[in-house]
């Protein structure tokens, strides 16, 4: 029988033809071959990395995470029913104190369970963002820089200069101590400390010293931290009823 040209049946060829591309293009973007299949989850993922961009756009080099993208995501993370519980995952070196305080008091006022962890680093207004979730988690050898607000560009040298750095810090202690176990002497003393930076005065935390001082509630990994958030999902789901009995 003659098989027109409507009628051919199609070359296995074409097939690795198409696949060929899509395997070059996740080598070239991720370096692998193969990535794992993602299922629907009941948990959103949002990440925090390299330097918090505020309102000034920083140079096109830097690695940065915008606020104003983060903010967004949380309102629909909020108000998406499906998405029953948030993890937030920080490997920043700080950046624009407004912008962190903003994302740190979104993720505080979440009414969903929110789990944060500490890969890298939580540096300088990563802090504040870092305890702003219900259960706050380190990894073993990630560090933590405090430090007290710098300004960068121009400043009037006034006293009313020193007075607005004064109440943008009291801001940033206030919101630490109020969402960590970290006491307002400690946070302090950390912040103030001098001869451990080489350039600046502040303390630099690692792991364990976090958990030690206060700051963050347990050393662990991405297992810990979404077993946590998983219990705390399944609390949640419960009657009221059940939780007090």
């Amino acid at each position: 029988m003659n098989i027109t040209s409507d009628q051919q049946q199609p070359d296995p060829a074409d097939d690795g033809n198409k696949k060929a591309p899509a395997v070059m293009e996740a080598i070239q973007q991720l370096g692998q071959t193969q990535t794992p299949s993602i299922e629907p989850s009941n948990i959103y993922c949002m990440t925090i990395i390299g330097q918090v961009e505020g309102h000034i756009v920083l140079p096109p080099q830097n690695k940065t995470t915008k606020y104003e993208h983060l903010i967004p995501q949380l309102v629909a993370a909020e108000q998406n029913s499906k998405i029953e519980g948030i993890l937030i995952v920080l490997n920043t070196v700080g950046g624009d104190v407004e912008a962190g305080l903003a994302i740190a008091e979104m993720i505080s006022s979440l009414s969903k369970p929110t789990v944060t962890l500490v890969l890298g680093g939580g540096h300088s207004i990563g802090v504040p963002i870092a305890v702003a979730g219900n259960k706050s988690f380190i990894a073993e050898s990630a560090t933590m820089t405090i430090h007290p607000i710098r300004l960068n560009g121009l400043i009037i040298g006034v006293p009313q200069t020193f007075e607005y750095l004064e109440k943008m810090q009291e801001r940033v202690i206030r919101f630490v101590t109020a969402h960590s176990n970290v006491t307002d002497e400690k946070f302090r003393e950390l912040m103030f400390k001098t001869g451990e930076l080489t350039r600046d005065i502040g303390t630099t935390v690692i792991g364990e010293e976090s958990v030690r001082y206060g700051l963050i509630d347990a050393v662990g990994g991405l297992g810990e931290a979404l077993k946590e958030l998983n219990a705390m999902i399944e609390t949640r789901r419960r009657p009221a009823s059940e939780v007090y009995n």
